[in-house]
């Protein structure tokens, strides 16, 4: 197999690895409970700083739709995605009535099962196909698991991972390239690039360790959570955007700021543009 979405057939080994040449995208991800305003100054400066997308966590009582409405008024080019709407919460149909409104060549629509445990491939699986028929953008389906990360590269346009140190990125990106070679592979990865933000990342860290699903999924993998953010115990933030962004197509920093204000994350963006140009 030649180059295939920027990944090659590993000499020998059957399998799918990255091209040192082309690294992963950047992308920026914030939380929908900051309010369509604020999200809408984000995007512009996320814009400016030569971002891939802008991804929008979909939280109770906040729209991540909303917000990137917000934010597709402000911004002509920057890639603009949800991370993730639960389909157990938030059912296809509307989802797909929202998502019309936005413009489709860029928009990512990321879709999880949330708390659904029984039934949760077919419900996803269908998910999928209605939106796809519906809104016509790229669809990714938020994993843990094998299956939902197989169904997300054979059914969808790929998955969306998160809480993965880059070794365990690298693994799960080529296995989803192996499904389908043209599969998309993006990566949340928990991110403070201010020191006065790092006891809120590792709050946040706990709180996700806590949670049964992430907490077997630690287990099954042998992975501590705090080896999964930037800066993490084995590698600083300039060196570890560099390894994630070598392992997966886009890499999703997910800024924690010491605030949630705006000027927090303008901050943020610039030091993050910063070390990417770096790196």
């Amino acid at each position: 197999m030649g180059a295939v979405n920027g990944w090659r057939s590993a000499s020998g080994s059957g399998t799918l690895e990255r091209m040192s040449a082309a690294p992963g995208t950047l992308s920026l991800g914030v939380a929908a409970a900051l309010g369509p305003a604020a999200i809408a100054e984000i995007a512009g400066a996320a814009e400016a700083a030569g971002f891939e997308a802008l991804w929008v966590n979909d939280t109770p009582g906040a729209d991540a739709l909303e917000a990137l409405a917000a934010a597709a008024s402000v911004t002509a080019t920057l890639g603009l995605a949800t991370g993730v709407l639960p389909l157990d919460r938030r059912p296809a149909e509307e989802i797909a009535a929202a998502a019309t409104a936005l413009p489709a060549h860029r928009l990512t629509l990321g879709i999880g099962s949330g708390a659904a445990r029984q039934g949760a491939l077919a419900m996803m699986t269908e998910g999928v196909q209605r939106l796809r028929a519906e809104v016509g953008c790229r669809i990714l389906v938020g994993a843990l698991g094998p299956r939902m990360r197989r169904l997300g590269a054979a059914e969808a346009d790929g998955v969306l991972l998160s809480w993965l140190p880059p070794g365990l990125a690298r693994e799960q990106a080529a296995a989803a390239h192996e499904v389908r070679p043209a599969a998309h592979v993006a990566l949340y990865v928990r991110t403070a690039l201010d020191p006065a933000a790092e006891e809120r990342m590792r709050q946040e860290a706990e709180r996700y360790a806590g949670f049964p699903s992430y907490a077997g999924n630690f287990a099954r993998l042998g992975i501590d959570v705090h080896d999964t953010v930037l800066p993490s115990p084995a590698r600083d933030a300039a060196s570890g955007i560099v390894a994630y962004r070598d392992a997966v197509d886009e890499v999703v920093l997910r800024a924690i700021v010491p605030e949630d204000t705006p000027a927090s994350y303008l901050r943020f963006i610039t030091t993050a543009a910063q070390l990417r140009d770096a790196s």
